[in-house]
C-alpha cells in the first residue's frame, strides 16, 4: 500500500502569522505578542472543548480567542475590525516551502491529504487561495466527528475516510501536540521544526523524524 501523508494545515502548510500586517495597523508593537496569544488561545479552546465533549467549530474557537486577547491586551477593537481580522484568517498564505514540497511528494507517488481542525469549506477555501489545493486527494476535517486533535477518535476518523492503515500513515505537522497525538494513535509522524526556538514536549511520544522545512520531507520518508 502506498504511504499516506496527512498534512496539518494551520501552522504547517499555512502561515498563521499572515494576519500580522493588519494587527500592526490596529495595535502597533503589540501585534506580535497578540498574534501568538491569539493562536495559543485558539488551540487551548479547541483542546478544552474536545475534553469536555462540548463541540463548537474551529471558527468559533478562533473568534472567541480573539475576543479574549482583546480583553487581555486591552485593545478595544470594533466589531468591524474583528471581522476584518477573522476574514484574513480565512485566506492566509502558504509557507514558502509548501508548494514545491507538495509537488515533489505528489510526483513521487505518495497519497496526500489535508487533515485539519478547521471546517471542510473553510479549509478548502484556504488551500485554494494559497494555490495548493490541487496537490491533495481530499480534505479531511475533524468537524465530522465533532472533536479536535489530539483526540484519538479524530486520527481514526482520518484512517477510515482515506482507507489507510496507521502503520502506513504519516502525520506532517509543525504542532507538537498533533505529532504526539498521531504517534499515540500508532502513526508515524514528521515534526516540522521551523524555528530552533520551538521545543518539542519532553514526553515518551517523540516524532519519527524532525525536519526544518517541508522540502526535507521526501528525503526523510522511507523509500
Amino acid at each position: 500500500m502506498a504511504t499516506t501523508l496527512a498534512f496539518d494545515v494551520y501552522g504547517t502548510l499555512i502561515d498563521t502569522q499572515g494576519v500580522l500586517n493588519k494587527l500592526r495597523e490596529y495595535m502597533g508593537e503589540q501585534a506580535v505578542p497578540f498574534s501568538q496569544a491569539w493562536r495559543d488561545k485558539q488551540l487551548e479552546y479547541s483542546f478544552r472543548r474536545g475534553l469536555m465533549q462540548n463541540y463548537q467549530n474551529f471558527a468559533l474557537c478562533t473568534a472567541q480567542a480573539l475576543d479574549y486577547c482583546c480583553q487581555v491586551f486591552r485593545v478595544p477593537l470594533s466589531e468591524q475590525q474583528k471581522q476584518s481580522l477573522l476574514a484574513i484568517y480565512k485566506v492566509l498564505p502558504a509557507h514558502s516551502d509548501a508548494k514545491q514540497a507538495l509537488a515533489g511528494l505528489q510526483q513521487a507517488g505518495f497519497r496526500l491529504y489535508a487533515f485539519s481542525n478547521g471546517q471542510q469549506a473553510a479549509v478548502e477555501l484556504l488551500l485554494e487561495t494559497a494555490e495548493i489545493r490541487p496537490f491533495f486527494s481530499a480534505v479531511v476535517s475533524v468537524d465530522e466527528v465533532k472533536s479536535f486533535k489530539p483526540d484519538p477518535a479524530v486520527y481514526q476518523h482520518f484512517l477510515n475516510k482515506t482507507q489507510s492503515q496507521a502503520k502506513n500513515t504519516w502525520l506532517i505537522s509543525s504542532n507538537p501536540f498533533d505529532v504526539t497525538g498521531a504517534v499515540s494513535s500508532g502513526w508515524q509522524a514528521a515534526w516540522v521544526q521551523r524555528s530552533p526556538a520551538v521545543v518539542f514536549d519532553p514526553w515518551e511520544l517523540a516524532p519519527t523524524v524532525t525536519i526544518t522545512s517541508l522540502l526535507d520531507l521526501a528525503e526523510a520518508l522511507p523509500g
